[in-house]
């Protein structure tokens, strides 16, 4: 592994042919989009939806076009320089290594935990007394765990696919049962803030689909076989069709929020049993099919987000490190030759990562989590999202990017903008943090 040959930076000589865009070959924009909305983003947009109606509806798009922004930059790097995006970082300094070691171990931990509660809620409440909520937990995490194990991109994309369509699906249903009105429903597309909603708005910006796995994406075009600039333009119509369909899945929750909660100042727990409540509600006033369906939407955004973490974040660890063992003694700024297609998903390091996510994190379905690791958690979380946008401006403004692929003004209006966005939100998750 450690013998790979070193190729320059930015790719030199005649530009490889650029491949027509093609709507059947879309994929990987789906599979970062469904991994990052998961239960805590349908939560949010709820309460968002309760509190304030559809008056946010215009910070769900603008959070559409930031997604949209960040992604395309994400594949941008890995298909102008043909180096992944912890090889972009490790020219930016050790400190980014350390930062990534650190935060991807902790994160890991207390995520696997997270993703199988979340998962086996909805199943709890499918099939009532069935077994304990952490048997149901267990289970989901082993299913993600085989599945992931046994099978390449090409069958997960086939699978998050499923998840997406049946999440779109419901969730639009839901919200058309509910019969907006549309005329108040479009008045929120003119940018308001009404007083106290600025962290929600923020939230809707920001935080639906916004999380690691929009790192992964790189590696999720690399292993579609998307390796050279000339798959740009299919790369950004990937993007871009996965991220309006995310816009219209947030509208959609938050049309729910306001409709179903909003006038009747009904309030939802918090977390992911915020969406036990609702199931509760849309029970009593249009039955038990609507309840049931609304479940199985609720499992498919779970445990997408569970299967696309456990592949993504497994190759982006993968890769870290092949990297380290790969660049002992080289120059720091020098690109080391990626993995052949697959080669990473049968590779240690991926197996060791998926293994991490899985077991070790069962124990916190039995104990509170410590305290201490709340914290870790908390902070390296609130860091990650100003991290990547700040080290994508640099990359994507430097020599490290060849230079027809550079950013323009709007995409470094958008990233500046969306650094600023993230380090306000992280400021604020910093103080919510129970020091």
């Amino acid at each position: 592994m450690s013998g790979h040959t070193t190729p320059p930076a930015p790719r030199e000589g005649a530009a490889p042919p650029v491949r027509k865009p093609n709507w059947k070959m879309i994929g990987p924009g789906m599979v970062v989009a469904a991994t990052g909305v998961g239960a805590g983003d349908l939560v949010s947009t709820l309460i968002a939806g309760s509190k304030f109606g559809h008056t946010l509806l215009w910070a769900a798009v603008v959070g559409c076009v930031v997604k949209i922004a960040l992604a395309e930059a994400t594949g941008r790097w890995h298909l102008a320089t043909g180096r992944t995006i912890f090889d972009g970082w490790r020219t930016l300094g050790a400190w980014t290594t350390v930062y990534f070691a650190v935060y991807v171990v902790i994160w890991g931990f207390v995520y696997g935990a997270t993703a199988m509660s979340s998962s086996a809620l909805p199943l709890a409440a499918l099939f009532p007394d069935v077994m304990p909520l952490k048997v149901w937990a267990i289970i989901t995490g082993l299913i993600g765990l085989a599945f992931v194990w046994t099978n390449r991109y090409a069958v997960v994309e086939k699978i998050m696919m499923a998840f997406v369509g049946v999440m779109f699906v419901v969730v639009v249903y839901v919200a058309l049962r509910v019969a907006p009105d549309l005329p108040r429903a479009l008045a929120g597309l003119v940018p308001v803030l009404p007083s106290g909603s600025i962290v929600y708005t923020l939230g809707l910006v920001g935080g639906v689909g916004g999380t690691i796995t929009m790192a992964a994406y790189g590696y999720w075009i690399n292993a579609k076989g998307w390796t050279d600039s000339g798959w740009m333009k299919m790369m950004r119509l990937d993007n871009r069709v996965a991220y309006v369909t995310t816009g219209v899945f947030v509208v959609a929750m938050l049309i729910v929020g306001a409709e179903l909660l909003h006038a009747s100042q009904t309030a939802l727990a918090s977390g992911d049993q915020g969406l036990l409540d609702l199931d509760r509600i849309l029970e009593d006033r249009f039955g038990a099919f609507t309840a049931k369906l609304f479940l199985i939407g609720f499992f498919a955004a779970s445990f997408s987000s569970l299967v696309g973490v456990w592949h993504g974040v497994s190759l982006m660890f993968a890769d870290f490190v092949e990297r380290l063992r790969a660049v002992r003694g080289q120059d720091a700024t020098a690109g080391v030759a990626p993995l052949a297609r697959g080669e990473q998903e049968r590779s240690w390091p991926f197996r060791g990562y998926l293994l991490w996510l899985t077991f070790p994190p069962m124990a916190l379905l039995w104990l509170d989590k410590p305290f201490g690791l709340v914290i870790a958690y908390g902070v390296l979380g609130a860091f990650f999202m100003p991290f990547l946008a700040a080290t994508l401006l640099w990359l994507l403004n430097t020599s490290r990017t060849p230079r027809e692929w550079r950013n323009g003004r709007l995409s470094n209006a958008l990233l500046a903008a969306s650094c600023v966005l993230f380090v306000v939100l992280c400021v604020q998750e910093l103080r919510d943090l129970p020091w």
